[in-house]
């Protein structure tokens, strides 16, 4: 079953998409990782922060995994970047 969830991108991830958010439509039983792989491949400039990038789903963090999300209409989950700066 499909569900409609709105993602949020900060900081790098915001210039990389040009978009502070936007509304996808994605399995509601989808694992970290698809739900990554999704928005990669509606931004393909999103594929450098992959191996630093966190999600947080309802204000969670969510390492990416194969670990099964289970997302509800209108969810927010935001992509959160490595932090820069020291």
């Amino acid at each position: 079953m499909n569900t409609e969830v709105s993602v949020l991108y900060f900081a790098k991830s915001a210039e990389l998409t040009g978009l502070k958010s936007e509304l996808i439509t994605v399995s509601s039983n989808v694992t970290s990782v698809q739900l990554w792989q999704h928005l990669e491949e509606k931004h393909p400039r999103l594929a450098v922060l992959r191996d630093q990038v966190v999600l947080a789903v309802r204000q969670e963090y969510v390492p990416l995994s194969e670990q099964p999300l289970t997302l509800r209409e209108g969810d927010e989950v935001a992509v959160i970047p490595p932090l820069s700066g020291g």
